[in-house]
């Protein structure tokens, strides 16, 4: 993997030893404000427990309890500190900004001595950080620049560059929540990068029907179900010189799109920074058809899913996972018992129906407010 440079990178820490980085849209020398918070120093300890039934390990994290929740918009931990108010991010202003979550699920020296009995316990090591899209409050990743899009796309391919080296991480994850429906306790703008001891069931699934369609066919599973999806139109969204956005056959939610490269790449740092600009954007344009479709800011759940760490990597192929769980206005589907239970979707909207709306709701670029 290369590891592609922002345009500007700052590093510095805060009180309480969490790192912090900067990423700017513009190259400049930016000089970190001090953090003047009183704060000590996290004494946190999760644990991986192994589930032998689903052969999955479950990360348990107590102390997360006690992380803010939904504060009001004046005491956003996330917006730049003020005199009158300081923050997690002690700057007046800035673009981008990556810091280690002061709740985090896995953290990089846990002291959870490792168990390796049919009830396996271990240690969670990992890293979890928090990645802010704006400065502005009130913005969405759907109304970001241009400019703005290539610069988050620059830190998550630093960020992953950085985390998938550290001892004991076998996956990283970039995903942005929003909407309180989806259980958001911040509305800043952001999103978060989970750096696991493991690489998460559902990837895992993926790569190995991955391994098994290679062996029986000599190419690539994602590649030839994306191939699938062009020739068959139907749920196709919309098409850029490099990407494509559509609903999968089999969608498990009432709006879900896919958006994969054409070109067999494992992760963003394969792709050249105009490349990486382009796959935000139509990202950001998918979000705003998702809006479109309710005529507001619905609830979301977006997921970057790039090659492993170490295994598996030949295997693998970037894409990018947006759904909605609302299924009408007012409406949201609720994983009951079937989704819950059994791990067996029923979904309330016919995948080609999904694509017809989201096509009729795709927003014109050109009136976007950047």
């Amino acid at each position: 993997m290369v590891a592609a440079r922002p345009v500007a990178k700052t590093s510095t820490s805060l009180a309480d030893g969490r790192a912090l980085i900067y990423f700017d849209d513009r190259a400049s020398h930016r000089h970190p404000e001090v953090d003047t918070r009183d704060l000590a120093v996290s004494s946190i300890d999760p644990e991986l427990r192994f589930d032998p039934l689903q052969e999955e390990w479950v990360i348990v994290a107590s102390h997360r309890q006690e992380r803010t929740h939904l504060p009001p918009t004046d005491e956003c931990p996330l917006c730049p500190s003020s005199p009158d108010h300081a923050t997690e991010i002690p700057a007046a202003d800035y673009d981008v900004v990556v810091f280690e979550n002061r709740f985090p699920s896995l953290t990089p020296l846990p002291e959870t001595a490792s168990d390796s009995g049919l009830l396996a316990v271990a240690g969670g090591v990992g890293q979890c950080e928090v990645i802010c899209f704006s400065s502005d409050h009130e913005t969405s990743f759907s109304y970001l620049s241009d400019e703005r899009l290539s610069t988050i796309a620059d830190s998550i391919v630093d960020r992953t560059h950085e985390l998938s080296r550290l001892p004991g991480v076998e996956y990283v994850l970039v995903f942005e929540n929003r909407g309180s429906d989806v259980g958001v306790t911040l509305h800043h703008p952001h999103g978060q990068i989970y750096a696991y001891p493991f690489i998460p069931p559902k990837p895992r699934r993926a790569l190995e029907a991955a391994a098994r369609y290679r062996l029986d066919h000599d190419e690539c599973l994602f590649c030839a179900v994306l191939d699938a999806e062009l020739e068959d139109g139907r749920r196709i969204i919309a098409e850029s010189e490099n990407f494509v956005a559509y609903v999968p056959s089999a969608a498990r939610w009432p709006y879900e799109t896919h958006i994969q490269p054409r070109m067999h790449v494992a992760d963003l740092a394969d792709l050249n920074r105009d490349e990486r600009g382009e796959l935000l954007r139509l990202q950001a344009d998918v979000i705003a058809a998702f809006d479109g479709l309710f005529g507001e800011a619905i609830p979301y759940l977006s997921t970057v899913f790039q090659a492993p760490a170490h295994e598996m990597r030949d295997l693998a192929h970037l894409r990018i996972e947006l759904v909605t769980p609302r299924r009408a206005p007012g409406k949201l589907k609720y994983l009951a018992s079937s989704e819950s239970a059994a791990g067996a979707f029923i979904n309330d909207v016919v995948p080609e129906t999904a694509a017809a709306r989201l096509r009729h709701s795709w927003p014109d670029r050109s009136s976007r407010n950047l």
